[in-house]
Parts: C-alpha cells; sequence; structure tokens
C-alpha cells in the first residue's frame, strides 16, 4: 500500500504545479490587459470599440476552446493509470476538433459583425473598432485553438513550467506589436483599437509555432511522438473529447458570457461608462488569474490521483486549492479597495472615466471570495471527470439567479450599472455554494468507493 504523502507536501506540490499556471495565465493575460491599456491611451471611443468587440469575442472563443480542455483530465488520468499511449491519439484527435471549432467560431463572429454590431446603440467609429478589432483576431483562431490542446498536453504531464516559458517569452512580442499596430511607429500602420487585434493575432501564431517545437523536440514529450503516425479522425475519440468538453465549454460560456452580456448592457449608458465598467473588469480578470491556475492545478493533481485511484488524496488537493485561493482573494480585495483610484489612473487620465471605474472596484471586491471557492472548486470537480451536473449548475447560477437580479437593480434602483455588478455577484456567489455541495456529494461517493474494494 502507497504511503500517504503529508499535507505539507501536498502544498508543496500543488504551488509547483501552480506557481508556473499562474505565471502563464498571467502573461496571456496581459495581451488582452495592454490591448485595453494602450488603447485607453490612444483612445476613447478606440478603448469602448475594443471593449465591445472583446465582449463578443471573450465568451464565444472561450466558451467552444474549453471543449479542447477536456484534454487535460483525459491525458492526466490515463497517465495516473499507466496508460500512457493514450495520450498520443487524445492530442491528434483534439487538434482535429481544434480546426472544425475555429471555422465555427469565425463563422459566428462574422455573423456578430454583420448583424449583431449594426444593432447596437453606438456611435458609428465605436462600431467600426469593434468590428475591425473582430476582424483581426479571427486571424488567430486557428493557432489559438490548436496551442489550447497542445497546451492541455503538457499540462497534464505537470510539465507547467514549459507553458510558463512559452508564454513569457510571446508576452513581450504582444506589447511590442501592440506598440507598432496601435501607435503606428517604426512606419507601421496606425490602427488604433484595430491594431490591438493584430498584434494578438500574430502572437497567437508566434505561441503555437513555439509550442509544436518544444512539444516534438524536448524531453519528457518526445517518447510520445505526438506529431507521429497520424491517425485519422476517431469518432470513439471525438466523442469522448465533446462529451467531456462540451459541459466544460458551456460553464465557462455561462460565466464569460454573463460578463460579455453585462458589457452590452452597458452600451446603453455614456462611452465613460462603458469605459470605466471595461477597466473594472479588465483589472479583476487579472486578479481571476489566481483562483483560475489553482482551478487548473487542482485539475492536473486530481486527475492524475482519480486515475490512480487514490480518493483520499484527490479529495486533500481539491480542498487545498480552495484554501490557497481564499488566502489570496483576502489579498485581492485589500488591493482593491486601497488602490483603485491609482489602478484606474494607469488605464486613462480622463478624470469622469477614473471616477466611476472606482466605484466598480468597490463592487468587484465583493466577488473576490465567491470566485476564490468556486473556481478551484470547478477544476476539481473536471479533474474527477464530473462535468455534466456543473454546468446545470452554472446556467442557473449566472443566468437565472445572477442576470436578472442584475437587470432588475440597474432598471429599478438609483444603481443604475452597479446594479449589475451585483448581479455578478449574486450569480457568484449562487455558483460557489452549489458547486461546492456537487463536489462534497463526489467525493463521498468515491469515499464510499474506496471502502468497498
Amino acid at each position: 500500500m502507497e504511503k500517504q504523502k503529508p499535507l505539507r507536501l501536498k502544498a508543496g506540490i500543488m504551488a509547483k504545479v501552480i506557481g508556473p499556471i499562474l505565471i502563464t495565465q498571467v502573461a496571456m493575460y496581459l495581451m488582452t490587459f495592454f490591448d485595453i491599456l494602450m488603447t485607453g491611451r490612444y483612445d476613447s471611443q478606440h478603448l469602448a470599440g475594443v471593449t465591445i468587440g472583446s465582449s463578443f469575442w471573450n465568451p464565444v472563443y472561450t466558451g467552444l476552446a474549453g471543449i479542447l480542455l477536456s484534454v487535460t483530465p483525459i491525458v492526466a488520468q490515463a497517465i495516473g493509470a499507466g496508460r500512457k499511449e493514450e495520450a498520443r491519439p487524445a492530442v491528434q484527435q483534439g487538434l482535429y476538433i481544434s480546426l472544425a471549432l475555429s471555422a465555427v467560431v469565425f463563422i459566428l463572429l462574422q455573423a456578430v459583425i454583420h448583424l449583431g454590431l449594426g444593432q447596437m446603440p453606438v456611435e458609428e467609429q465605436v462600431r467600426e473598432v469593434a468590428s475591425g478589432y473582430l476582424m483581426a483576431m479571427s486571424a488567430g483562431l486557428v493557432p489559438l485553438f490548436a496551442y489550447t490542446v497542445i497546451r492541455s498536453f503538457i499540462d497534464a504531464l505537470g510539465a507547467t513550467r514549459v507553458t510558463m516559458l512559452i508564454t513569457l517569452i510571446s508576452a513581450p512580442v504582444n506589447i511590442l506589436l501592440n506598440w507598432l499596430f496601435i501607435f503606428g511607429k517604426a512606419g507601421f500602420p496606425e490602427l488604433g483599437g484595430i491594431g490591438a487585434g493584430v498584434a494578438s493575432a500574430i502572437t497567437y501564431w508566434l505561441i503555437l509555432a513555439i509550442a509544436i517545437f518544444v512539444s516534438h523536440r524536448n524531453r519528457p514529450f518526445q517518447r510520445y511522438r505526438l506529431y507521429r503516425g497520424w491517425q485519422g479522425i476517431s469518432l470513439p475519440r471525438w466523442k469522448e473529447i465533446i462529451f467531456l468538453g462540451v459541459p466544460i465549454g458551456i460553464s465557462i460560456f455561462t460565466e464569460t458570457s454573463i460578463f460579455a452580456v453585462v458589457t452590452l448592457f452597458m452600451s446603453g449608458y455614456s462611452t465613460e461608462t462603458i469605459s470605466a465598467h471595461q477597466i473594472a473588469l479588465n483589472f479583476t480578470s487579472l486578479l481571476y488569474m489566481i483562483p483560475l491556475s489553482l482551478s487548473m492545478g487542482a485539475t492536473i493533481l486530481v486527475g492524475q490521483e482519480a486515475g490512480a485511484g487514490r480518493w483520499r488524496e484527490a479529495k486533500q488537493y481539491s480542498w487545498l486549492g480552495v484554501a490557497m485561493a481564499i488566502f489570496f482573494s483576502l489579498i485581492s480585495i485589500f488591493i482593491l479597495v486601497a488602490f483603485r483610484e491609482g489602478i484606474a489612473s494607469l488605464y486613462t487620465q480622463d478624470e469622469a472615466i477614473i471616477g466611476l471605474a472606482v466605484q466598480f472596484f468597490i463592487f468587484a471586491a465583493f466577488f473576490q471570495l465567491s470566485d476564490a471557492v468556486q473556481a478551484p472548486v470547478q477544476g476539481a470537480l473536471r479533474g474527477y471527470k464530473d462535468v455534466n451536473v456543473t454546468f446545470i449548475m452554472a446556467i442557473i447560477s449566472y443566468w437565472v439567479i445572477g442576470l436578472p437580479v442584475g437587470y432588475l437593480i440597474a432598471n429599478n434602483t438609483e444603481l443604475g450599472p452597479f446594479g449589475y455588478w451585483i448581479g455578478l455577484i449574486t450569480g457568484l456567489t449562487a455558483g460557489a455554494i452549489t458547486l461546492s455541495i456537487r463536489l462534497l456529494l463526489i467525493q463521498k461517493k468515491k469515499a464510499v468507493l474506496r471502502t468497498t474494494r
């Protein structure tokens, strides 16, 4: 019987796994962060255009890319169970699916550009920037989806430092390209907010090229021979990836889309309100990288332990992730409350926008604790391959509870746009509670399974 690892050692293992993931997520997030920051420095109308464009891009991309995240628990459980030969076909079929999803998202974005944006009550320049930004981002769909598959494989092996290094190499390139294309430096065209989309698309291709090279040439990935012996499309493997991935994608979509829909509702307010909302949302998204990284780490570690049938270890990793996220959320709350004016002034010098952003930051502080619970709990559930019930819980929490509450408060009280943020807090809290209950039930079921063996 294998000796149980002490909790302190588990905390060290989790920190070793999530540390590089956090750096990777922050570096990837910085691409969007600098899109918003540098566009805000360029022009407030361009900032509003990028805000609206990204409100369409983020839920559509993240929701469908979430389907590909199923490669992580599939590979992690296969490795935990000693079936390493299953990694290569899982990755190859995942890459096929990534191409299909790229085509689907491209079609959806074209519909948004030609139909959705035309119906929005925004200024013409804002609409043009949003349209151009989405068109530019579309050029990066194929590499972005393909990289999601390769990264899921690398992370499933616990080699999270590799994806960290890949992203750290590409992040400065994205900032440089933003500077060239947004402001038209060094002879490049001055594209404003559209230039942010061009820079991101080019960067995505660079990330994919590096990931393919590393996963093909470097240890420990060489022995998996990911790009050799290509198989044709395997419907059983597509079924496994999609059936596990669709609930993951829907869960991600329901969470990201509620933020997007709130942003779209904000289009009925002034350009200053839209910009202030985006600034607050953009910075709190940076803080969210901590619970998100813990979520991804929980998926890897819980998946490996579940694959090996070590249910007690899987349970401990689950709640260790929650405890660590709660600790860091308290730091996030302090940052939001204590430094909100300074943070807002990083994005813009417009006093009206800064004043509104400072108020949004107060509301953002309230949902840090809910994020700290629901993100790692959801990651742990993915490690158990329990995804079907969780996405239903997500839909109810965010769309049946959160959004209606926000809409009613925003349109029937003097809180106005801030009412939508109260709705976000309500939805996130409901999600944290219901997902935690689900995790407890799953762990109880696995505990019974362990004792009957």
